[in-house]
């Protein structure tokens, strides 16, 4: 049992799965739609793809990635938010978890200011990304607060496993980059997502094109 902040005791959940966002829970990258607005597209995407093979540091590669999205006006959020693109079968996932009393989580080297969106419209239980300096309606280029890196992801995911009442061993990790291998190494079952090789290579399971798939691997309850 847990106990709430207002101080009853409150069923442990039976699950918890933690998904990345961009390429995972939707099939873009926040980060690239953005940068159309500021002309960068292709090198911010040249830089994403490399990171997310691992060939590159993440935090030092989204500070370069930011960078380049100084004096975007901050109504791209919105606009990006219209944009995005749900995966196959991610709200089929979420619902079965839901109803098999688990938790749902995401955790993202992109950004709160789309992902709040996101929470909001599926009725995520847990989530965290990078949040944008925005100075005079325009992003500055920088990022505030910490980075959420592959080790951040892993601490996420233990967090909220703690928090829930969930053993590590009832936790599915679910990713697609270098990022996730972290918090697929502290996950009971870890799922590589239309995954680079790397993340293929690491996985418990390779999962292609819809997420439901994952529904017949979760954890039984």
């Amino acid at each position: 049992m847990n106990v709430s902040s207002e101080g009853f005791s409150t069923p442990a959940a039976t699950m918890l799965v933690v998904l990345d966002c961009d390429s995972t829970l939707i099939q873009d990258e926040v980060i690239e739609l953005i940068a159309d607005a500021a002309g960068t597209r292709d090198e911010v995407a040249a830089v994403t793809e490399r990171a997310m093979r691992g060939e590159l540091d993440f935090a030092e590669s989204l500070t370069h990635r930011v960078a380049t999205l100084r004096g975007v006006d901050e109504s791209i959020f919105a606009r990006v938010l219209d944009q995005v693109r749900l995966t196959p079968g991610v709200e089929q996932l979420i619902a079965h978890v839901h109803e098999q009393g688990g938790m749902v989580g995401v955790v993202s080297g992109g950004f709160h200011e789309v992902l709040d969106g996101l929470a909001e419209r599926l009725g995520l239980d847990e989530w965290r990304a990078n949040r944008l300096v925005v100075e005079d309606g325009v992003l500055t280029g920088e990022t505030k607060d910490e980075i959420i890196d592959g080790n951040a992801k892993a601490a996420y995911l233990t967090r909220w496993a703690e928090a829930h009442g969930v053993a590590l061993e009832n936790t599915v990790a679910i990713g697609d980059g270098a990022n996730d291998i972290p918090m697929m190494g502290v996950a009971g079952l870890s799922v590589a997502f239309n995954a680079k090789p790397k993340v293929r290579e690491f996985a418990d399971i390779e999962i292609d094109d819809d997420l439901s798939k994952v529904i017949e691997r979760l954890p039984r309850v």
